[in-house]
């Protein structure tokens, strides 16, 4: 799903079926079944995506509270246990977001793709991922750089010392953001840094 062959996964399910649920979980059965349905019918993908996400934002909810409880009750082997479990369906939550997220983007519906976000900001706004993309999308807003530089900052500061580390197009709209947000000086200093490193 990488490279987008979604009619090549389409025929590998459709072709080995008896294989399909003793080798896949049911969550993954579920993500390349909306996966491959988003390509002819994106609405219909939309609410299979949504159905999971939901089911896995109650997860991480359950497992949040289960969290705090162990450390208020000062277990520490039950807190790596539940953070380990968080931290797993965590990585199940994003690409499912990320998924959802697409559907509105593919058609520049960006103001969706920030309330999905936004939504989803509880679980995961301390992730570089969910940054960028959070970034991505007050860029594409054109009336929100302020909010963008909010989100691509941090990813730039935190490479830094290897600048070349950071996406080209991270600094681009970084620099594009300040311009556009009359903080020009922070432009020209980025870009020095830049032209310095490279």
């Amino acid at each position: 799903l990488k490279y987008e062959y979604f009619d090549l996964a389409a025929d590998v399910l459709a072709e080995n079926a008896h294989l399909t649920y003793k080798v896949l979980s049911q969550y993954l059965y579920n993500f390349l079944d909306a996966m491959i349905t988003c390509q002819t019918a994106p609405e219909e993908a939309f609410v299979k995506f949504d159905e999971q996400a939901s089911v896995l934002a109650e997860q991480l909810l359950k497992q949040t509270k289960q969290i705090q409880e162990a450390k208020h009750n000062k277990n520490d082997d039950y807190v790596k246990k539940a953070v380990k479990e968080y931290g797993e369906t965590l990585e199940k939550y994003i690409p499912v977001l990320m998924a959802q997220a697409k559907i509105y983007w593919n058609v520049e519906n960006y103001q969706m793709v920030e309330k999905l976000f936004r939504k989803s900001a509880k679980f995961c706004q301390d992730l570089d991922v969910f940054k960028l993309n959070m970034a991505h999308v007050m860029f594409m807003q054109e009336d929100k750089y302020k909010e963008a530089i909010g989100f691509y900052e941090p990813i730039v500061k935190k490479h830094y010392e290897n600048i070349l580390n950071v996406s080209a197009i991270v600094l681009a709209n970084l620099c594009v953001s300040y311009i556009m947000s009359s903080q020009t000086e922070e432009a020209e200093e980025l870009m020095r840094n830049e032209i310095g490193r490279a």
